[in-house]
């Protein structure tokens, strides 16, 4: 219970810092005239953050658009998961260097579940990355998604095939970090339970729900 409630005192601690990163990238990063005017009420603009175990900023995520909960599929309603899309989005790395996304992506959070995945919308398919990671924390008066990455990946690319990466960075940072027994208990049990849905296809890896997502959102746009 001690390393459960550092995790959460973990982001107290970074809370200040996060509504005021909110505030300057909010100032940094107007969207364009075009898509400002065009979006439906509907979809709200949220920031996607993540942290290392230490607190430090690991991702940016400047863009997303949160999926109103009347538009969730019943599958995705059920288990309260939070759907985010992004389009040529930038996004800033810890050291501060920063590019742009080049394909759409749908991301998916579910509330108490160690791990989240991002379905990229490729040319030729859809590819499933997914991050083990904390739980998300869901700051709806700032708009804010924030987790702890854990290192650990998965992707599902768009032929079918499963494969975790990073383990050597999960190894470095488990003991740069010094995570207790108790992390590495629900960063194993999250890896489990990802590659568990990953394999028997379960809600979000559909690539064409990710697909009518989108697609929803976009044609939202005037």
């Amino acid at each position: 219970m001690k390393v459960v409630r550092n995790i959460v005192l973990l982001f107290r601690f970074n809370y200040d810092y996060l509504l005021l990163k909110c505030v300057y990238i909010r100032c940094r990063t107007a969207l364009s005239e075009r898509v400002a005017r065009g979006m439906k009420s509907l979809y709200r603009r949220y920031l996607i953050k993540s942290f290392k175990h230490d607190g430090h900023v690991h991702r940016i995520w400047f863009e997303n658009w949160l999926v109103p909960e009347q538009l969730l599929l019943p599958e995705h309603a059920a288990e309260h998961m939070i759907v985010l899309i992004n389009e040529q989005t930038l996004i800033t790395e810890a050291d501060g260097s920063t590019w742009t996304s080049k394909v759409p992506g749908v991301s998916f959070f579910i509330p108490g579940e160690w791990f989240n995945v991002v379905a990229l919308l490729e040319k030729d398919g859809v590819r499933f990355y997914c991050n083990v990671a904390s739980p998300p924390y869901h700051d709806h008066t700032n708009a804010c998604i924030t987790y702890i990455d854990y290192d650990l990946d998965v992707i599902r690319t768009i032929d079918g095939e499963i494969v975790v990466v990073d383990q050597d960075e999960y190894e470095a940072h488990r003991k740069q970090y010094h995570y207790s027994a108790l992390v590495e208990e629900k960063v194993d049990s999250g890896l489990q339970q990802l590659l568990d849905r990953v394999r028997e296809s379960r809600p979000p890896f559909d690539g064409q729900v990710a697909w009518d997502y989108y697609e929803k959102w976009k044609s939202s746009i005037g």
